[in-house]
């Protein structure tokens, strides 16, 4: 198997007061719409959640063939999600999302899978210098590896996984712009405000 997805299902209180992945956009659950964002350009997507119960849940309305890993220990945030979803995972590469990221460009994700071809990590970054590593394809066991040891170090954040890793190729968002000119890619729906944009976004696109 050569790709897989691993969609990080928040683990931390929201503004909503209720499962936010489970929350309707354009009357699907918002956490479908970054599965149906990888569908066909990866092999198998794996969905990690903080535990059985809610991975039940979501499998009863996951919108095609997933896995689902949990990943217990809430306090290694995200970079613990990282580290149950590359253990999880088949592929030789590994996409790693956020699953409140609606506007996903399915073109952007091809291209960092085709850059990846013989790097350890393919990295967005902006013209600051700060990185996304959740919308970013990485080298399974090398991800594994370098999520271990920051973990180790006690380094909690996702940017400390890749500052462990040699051969990361990073892509500025001036490139990916010109495949997502607004970098819709990286919106994320944070509060209930954002959901409203999010189907005002989605009804301009329809038009």
């Amino acid at each position: 198997m050569d790709r897989s997805a691993v969609i990080l299902v928040g683990f931390t209180p929201n503004r909503f007061g209720e499962d936010k992945g489970l929350l309707k956009l354009n009357k699907k659950p918002l956490f479908n719409h970054v599965v149906d964002s990888v569908k066909g350009i990866v092999e198998e997507i794996i969905i990690v959640t903080n535990s059985q119960q809610r991975a039940d849940i979501y499998a009863k309305v996951v919108s095609t063939n997933a896995k689902f890993a949990v990943d217990n220990d809430e306090s290694k945030g995200p970079l613990g999600g990282a580290l149950t979803g590359f253990k999880a995972a088949q592929g030789k590469y590994s996409l790693l999302l956020p699953f409140d990221a609606p506007f996903i460009c399915r073109e952007i994700i091809s291209l960092l899978f085709d850059l990846c071809i013989g790097k350890m990590a393919v990295v967005p970054r902006w013209t600051n210098c700060e990185i996304e590593p959740l919308h970013a394809v990485y080298q399974t066991e090398g991800g594994l590896e370098a999520a271990k040891k920051a973990l180790a170090n006690n380094e909690l954040e996702l940017a400390d996984m890749v500052g462990k890793m040699r051969g990361v190729r990073y892509i500025s968002t001036l490139v990916i712009e010109q495949l997502d000119p607004e970098l819709r890619t990286f919106f994320n729906v944070n509060a209930p405000l954002d959901l409203k944009k999010a189907l005002t976004m989605m009804k301009q696109r329809k038009k």
